[in-house]
């Protein structure tokens, strides 16, 4: 990614001339002049940074300009070698500036990249612990319903205790009935007999009586003590229920954050891989232009070969 401009053209003019002044060079000075008076170095100092391309433009333009008039009485030596040297740094610096915003750029993927994995591993964590936490519930409905199965099998055999209860009652009443028809068939014969078992059937009776009440209190307590058993744990079982439900609502979320951060993960590495290939493109370009001499570069010494060979004729300005 280029970094913007520091410097702007006319900024750059400005710096030129006021070295050009502090060199006390003149108003025509010879490109060589010119050369010591004026360096990208110097100008980016000056001006605080800036594109070392971009000044390095703007120097031979305004080199030409000022030295045109001279131009006719110089004849332009070699390409300086301090001149190849600067071309290399600015070369150079181009280069180093675009690795590091790479380096950055790769740094700052990196980084999400690791907080997304982080993030990952801590919804993992989160679904076990949920998975554990579910597994115990489940473990406790499944003793709940144990529970409620043996009640609901004591609350069968009870019922079906009060039943045979009532059987042996409806017997005792069968056989009451038996035996006061005995009563009244042996009242005319033997009014002796009818009083003597008038008397142990009253005894009986009683007797009978107070022992089907117990039997039927204790029943009843029974009973009503497994009701509120059943309704306790119908109770228990409908919280059960829904936490259970809340925790399957829970664990639904866990999962969705865990496709997201999958989908995150995926996207940064799609982005690294761009960028890898970038990269690689870049580092491609850099040797393909190391290994093509610099127009510019080519041109002065041809320049400067024609002009060595003819140095009676006039010379046009050119690239330093």
């Amino acid at each position: 990614m280029p970094r913007p401009a520091v410097a702007t053209p006319a900024d750059v003019r400005q710096a030129v001339f006021a070295l050009v002044a502090e060199a006390g060079v003149g108003q025509t000075p010879s490109a060589q002049a010119f050369r010591r008076a004026v360096s990208v170095r110097k100008v980016r100092e000056r001006l605080g940074g800036g594109n070392p391309a971009t000044i390095g433009q703007a120097i031979n333009a305004i080199e030409a300009e000022l030295v045109h008039a001279g131009v006719d009485r110089i004849v332009l030596p070699e390409l300086p070698a301090d001149v190849a040297e600067l071309m290399q740094q600015v070369w150079r610096a181009a280069v180093g500036a675009q690795l590091d915003e790479l380096s950055r750029l790769r740094s700052q993927a990196q980084a999400v990249a690791d907080g997304a994995r982080e993030e990952l591993t801590e919804a993992q964590l989160r679904a076990e612990v949920l998975k554990q936490e579910l597994t115990e519930l489940r473990a406790s409905v499944t003793e709940r319903d144990s529970r409620l199965a043996q009640a609901s099998t004591d609350q069968v055999a009870l019922s079906a205790r009060a039943t045979a209860l009532q059987a042996e009652l409806d017997a005792a009443r069968t056989q009451q009935a038996q035996l006061g028809g005995d009563l009244d068939a042996a009242r005319a014969t033997q009014a002796q007999a009818i009083a003597a078992t008038q008397e142990r059937y009253e005894g009986l009776s009683r007797r009978l009586l107070e022992e089907t009440g117990q039997q039927r209190q204790a029943a009843q307590a029974e009973i009503g003590r497994l009701a509120s058993q059943l309704k306790f744990a119908d109770k228990r079982q409908a919280v059960l229920e829904a936490r259970l439900q809340q925790l399957e609502s829970d664990l639904i979320d866990v999962r969705g954050q865990h496709q997201k951060a999958t989908g995150e993960v995926a996207a940064l590495r799609y982005v690294n891989a761009s960028q890898r290939v970038q990269l690689d493109e870049f580092v491609r370009a850099l040797r393909v232009a190391r290994a093509v001499p610099t127009p510019s570069v080519a041109g002065a010494r041809e320049r400067a070969s024609k002009r060595a060979s003819r140095p009676g004729k006039a010379d046009k300005p050119g690239a330093p």
